[in-house]
């Protein structure tokens, strides 16, 4: 019923929202003198504060049209190569005019913990001059219908294998937050199998491994409430007239007002500077607080059953550094990898994955030689630094490249030549 109200309410807000919008276009018409007066640019700047505090903001998109290789302008392509009903997978194929350029071929997966791939549209964009790039991009639960079946951490777990059996030999896979988990799940199962297709590396980056160490306020909550509380109070269906109608939900909308509760003062304090900034037309500063929550505040809903058996295997049972995570009804053995090289990135003040946690996975990955494995933390940023901002392209994005390049099995093409397909 509260999902309901949810949508009741947005779409009770949906006139004030047009008419604010509306008058807000009026206060900033440059015909209009009120316009250029102080009275006009505080209506205006309050006008588009309450437009964009009350709309649902909607998937964004990558928008990554080109790269630079060598001082060149590249053209990408942005191409769905595999699709499932809960996830497709994007590859970024890059437009060379000098074939036979070998370069790893990257899997990054990204988190189903809220918001939509495009969260990483700064990991992308660091690793194109350098890799062929694919990236999973998990589709919103409420867009799923019932008739598409069901989506757990076992789905998502073989969702990783049968992509990585897409891609072929020799690829990296970079997993960011959330599934760290599984893709460490699916490589553990397919060394255990000795799929020749394991990929060649794996980099974790502030991944949630072990969260009974350095635990956030994110982990304690986990363990503060029994599985119980979290199916009977942020479980709910999908309402009408959604495609994914009845299907039950941890919607998007739940986990956005977490995260944004852990820092209410700091959103607030950049809803402030906002209407400051447009007060005082300094468009530069709005437009990048604008870039930055229409991504932050476009969210997704996750099916129940994906979630709570993540929260219960991952957060309260801690399965998988104990050896008790179970994939089908086979036990996922970490012990088991030996020839896919791992990587661990951590960030200093991350206050969502705690420092220690993703570099559990080199303890509970022994038979990893030692020339195959690194661990880095990355000093000064929490836990979107990890994979954006300019510490990451600086100091993190060359350390996995270099990782990558290192551990690459054989060297191959994976360029375009202009006009063709893939090498």
């Amino acid at each position: 019923m509260f999902y309901q109200l949810y949508e009741i309410n947005h779409a009770m807000m949906a006139p004030w929202r047009a008419a604010a919008d509306a008058m807000r276009m009026a206060y900033t018409n440059p015909l209009n003198p009120i316009a250029h007066t102080y009275m006009g640019r505080n209506l205006a700047a309050g006008l588009e504060v309450f437009e964009r505090s009350t709309r649902r903001y909607g998937k964004p998109e990558f928008g990554l049209t080109e790269t630079i290789i060598d001082g060149k302008a590249i053209a990408i392509d942005e191409t769905i190569v595999w699709r499932q009903p809960f996830c497709n997978l994007i590859h970024f194929e890059r437009i060379l005019e000098r074939p036979g350029r070998s370069d790893p071929r990257v899997l990054i997966v990204a988190p189903m913990s809220g918001h939509y791939a495009t969260l990483l549209r700064g990991t992308v964009e660091a690793m194109l001059p350098s890799s062929d790039v694919y990236i999973t991009d998990w589709i919103d639960a409420r867009m799923v219908p019932l008739a598409d079946g069901s989506f757990d951490l076992d789905d998502y777990i073989e969702y990783v294998i049968d992509m990585l059996h897409f891609l072929g030999p020799d690829t990296h896979v970079i997993a960011v937050c959330q599934p760290a988990v599984p893709v460490l799940a699916a490589a553990a199962i397919m060394e255990g199998r000795k799929d020749p297709l394991a990929p060649a590396s794996m980099t974790l980056m502030g991944g949630p491994i072990d969260t009974r160490i350095n635990p956030t306020a994110v982990n304690q909550l986990a363990k503060e409430k029994p599985i119980e509380w979290f199916r009977d109070n942020v479980v709910m269906p999908v309402p009408f007239p959604q495609p994914g109608f009845m299907r039950p939900v941890y919607p998007g909308f739940l986990q956005l007002s977490g995260f944004m509760s852990m820092n209410l003062d700091r959103h607030l304090i950049a809803q402030k500077d906002f209407f400051d900034h447009l007060v005082k037309n300094d468009g530069d500063a709005a437009e990048k607080h604008r870039d930055f929550y229409d991504e932050y505040l476009a969210v997704m809903d996750l099916t129940a059953e994906f979630y709570l058996q993540t929260v219960d295997t991952v957060f309260m049972r801690h399965a998988l550094p104990k050896g008790e995570m179970m994939y089908r009804g086979e036990r996922v053995d970490t012990s088991a990898i030996r020839k896919v090289a791992l990587f661990t990135v951590e960030g200093e003040n991350d206050d969502i994955s705690g420092v220690g946690q993703t570099e559990a996975a080199q303890t509970i990955c022994p038979n990893i030689p030692d020339t195959m494995r690194q661990h880095y933390v990355q000093p000064d940023v929490g836990h979107y630094g990890v994979f954006n901002g300019s510490r990451f392209r600086r100091e993190i994005a060359p350390r996995i490249m270099a990782f990558q390049r290192q551990h690459d099995r054989k060297s191959r093409p994976v360029a375009v030549i202009k006009g063709g397909k893939s090498a």
